[in-house]
């Protein structure tokens, strides 16, 4: 690729986290029995009226204003006409001339990504293909209507590295507005990547293809650069590239003609009669520009100088909103940030994964974690009872403090009696004290380990080890 250089442009589609659909009550909720939620509206009978999401007009105004695009005082929606067999009324209710925003910018690790607009529009149907057999396909109209944002980037993106990484700060940065849930798999953020190439030092563009419905961080950069090489193939050997929209076939590993290339001259575009412009003023712009919030970099930066994490650290836990929520009111009830993260990113998270679960519907409490790291942080209860305690909590949420009473897992206070299991543990395993008089490691471990289950994990493990050196050192 070293003749070439690669130019790329994404149109991300993003399901909106709305009730309703765009233009009609229906719920919105995924996984339902397929046509359960339409009504006339969303079905295209004759007749019916169409009216706007209050709701999503906010959360797509609110996305421009993260990212610093100028929202337009009015816009309007158009009528896109084409004929897909999920697209009941032969039409989506889009937004072409008028979006409700232009412009902003993604910082990609050094690089800056001009947005060229945000826009809404509604999500069509989905076509369920029947097994193998026959030709015969289903449609599911739950889906349509359900609001859609588009994001649609300039041609600022190089590689398809770049590409796959400004997705994942979108994902990231549409999470912490809580504008969207970004489900990839569920079908909430998709894209659809332009790419051309041309050759080193020129300025004009080269012939792009589209390539459709992109779902994962991994297919949009194995795309890309496949068809880079496909691309690059073509121009070497004075072929032509096609204006062409091409789809991805994961299982070949190649990007598959679907249609030649439409211009929006195709879709016939003109004002949707049935809706009036939205007026945005400035009382409305600047209402929603304050629920913005604080956003990645700001957090990752309050993190380090708020709490001192290594920036390890931080990036787990701001990589997602919830989580680092979480975090937050944990340290709230106790101000131990390297111990909570330690829990958070280790035992915690895997009993998370366990479950297939997240930070937001943990069944563990953030006051019962930071409840139960108190009792860890004061010498209360051992790091083996600790996690004991953090998996019953798990399963029957309550207080740490009274399950450690219950267990009888409270660390022995009794120096006396310490002293006294340690002498029995030493009379017991005369070969283990002669090994540790020489020198040998195992034997301490083993020693501490015999005494800790004498006291059924009562005993701290440090003062045990040391009184076990300072026993054997007066013995003659």
């Amino acid at each position: 690729m070293d003749d070439f250089e690669t130019v790329i442009g994404l149109e991300i589609h993003v399901e909106l986290l709305t009730a309703s659909k765009m233009f009609c009550g229906c719920a919105v909720a995924f996984g339902a029995e397929p046509n359960t939620q339409v009504c006339p509206v969303c079905l295209g009978m004759p007749g019916v009226l169409p009216v706007a999401n209050r709701k999503a007009v906010e959360l797509a105004m609110r996305t421009a204003a993260a990212f610093g695009g100028e929202i337009a005082p009015s816009c309007r929606f158009a009528r896109k006409n084409y004929f897909y067999p999920d697209l009941p009324k032969n039409y989506q209710i889009s937004q072409y001339e008028e979006p409700i925003a232009r412009g902003g910018t993604l910082s990609v690790d050094d690089r800056t990504i001009r947005l060229t607009r945000v826009h809404l529009e509604e999500d069509a149907g989905k076509l369920i293909h029947q097994e193998t057999g026959t030709s015969d396909s289903l449609v599911d109209i739950n889906r349509t209507g359900i609001p859609l944002m588009e994001i649609v980037t300039e041609p600022d993106i190089r590689t398809p590295e770049e590409a796959a990484r400004f997705l994942e700060l979108l994902k990231q940065t549409l999470q912490y507005l809580a504008v969207s849930d970004c489900t990839m798999e569920e079908g909430s953020l998709r894209c659809d990547a332009n790419i051309s190439l041309r050759r080193k030092g020129e300025t004009t563009l080269g012939v792009k293809t589209e390539v459709k419905n992109l779902n994962s961080f991994k297919s949009v950069r194995r795309a890309l650069a496949h068809e880079e090489l496909r691309q690059a193939a073509l121009l070497r050997s004075d072929g032509n590239v096609k204006q062409e929209t091409r789809l991805w076939n994961d299982d070949l590993g190649r990007t598959e003609k679907m249609r030649g290339k439409e211009e929006a001259h195709d879709y016939r575009y003109f004002p949707e009669p049935d809706l009036v412009p939205i007026v945005i003023d400035d009382a409305w712009r600047e209402a929603v520009a304050s629920s913005v919030g604080e956003l990645p970099p700001s957090r990752r930066e309050r993190f380090a100088s708020q709490y001192g994490l290594p920036d390890y650290d931080i990036r787990v836990l701001t990589a997602d909103r919830r989580t680092a929520d979480y975090f937050e009111r944990c340290v709230g009830f106790l101000p131990e940030p390297k111990a909570v993260a330690n829990w958070m990113m280790g035992d915690l998270a895997a009993l998370i994964n366990e479950t297939d679960s997240s930070f937001e519907d943990c069944p563990v409490r953030p006051e019962h974690l930071a409840e139960l790291l108190g009792l860890v942080v004061n010498g209360k209860i051992t790091q083996t009872a600790a996690k004991e305690i953090l998996r019953e909590l798990f399963t029957t949420p309550g207080s740490p403090l009274r399950m450690v009473r219950e267990r009888n897992l409270l660390q022995m206070e009794d120096d006396a009696q310490l002293a006294a299991v340690v002498g029995e543990v030493l009379a017991a395993n005369p070969q283990a004290v002669a090994d540790y008089r020489l020198g040998k490691q195992q034997a301490a471990g083993f020693l501490v380990g015999q005494v800790m289950r004498r006291t059924k994990g009562t005993a701290n493990p440090q003062k045990t080890g040391a009184l076990i050196k300072e026993t054997i050192d007066r013995q003659p």
